[in-house]
């Protein structure tokens, strides 16, 4: 149920991205060739890095599909974790937040 339902999400994202303008931002994103994602810094079942730093929950899964609708390959991407919207606020390299 859970592949399906991500892979219906890339698939319209997908649709979408390539009939909508996005302009100057989606140029940005895919000039530096990987989105750099902002998550929770540790947010059981949506966000978390393990030891070998992998991430993996419901928002890190939803930022791969965004990554994967831009650039065909959801290993495109940057994880940056953020605790507050001030860490979010003063990082102006960060493309998608999920959680702060």
């Amino acid at each position: 149920m859970y592949k399906t339902l991500a892979s219906a999400f890339v698939i319209g994202l997908s649709l979408y991205a390539s009939t909508a303008d996005a302009g100057a931002r989606l140029d940005a994103i895919k000039q530096k060739g990987a989105l750099t994602c902002g998550v929770g810094a540790n947010v059981a079942g949506f966000s978390r890095v393990d030891a070998k730093g992998e991430w993996s929950g419901f928002d890190v899964d939803i930022c791969r599909a965004v990554a994967a609708a831009i650039f065909g390959n959801p290993q495109k991407i940057v994880f940056k974790p953020i605790d507050t919207m001030q860490q979010f606020l003063q990082s102006p390299d960060i493309d998608l937040v999920l959680r702060v």
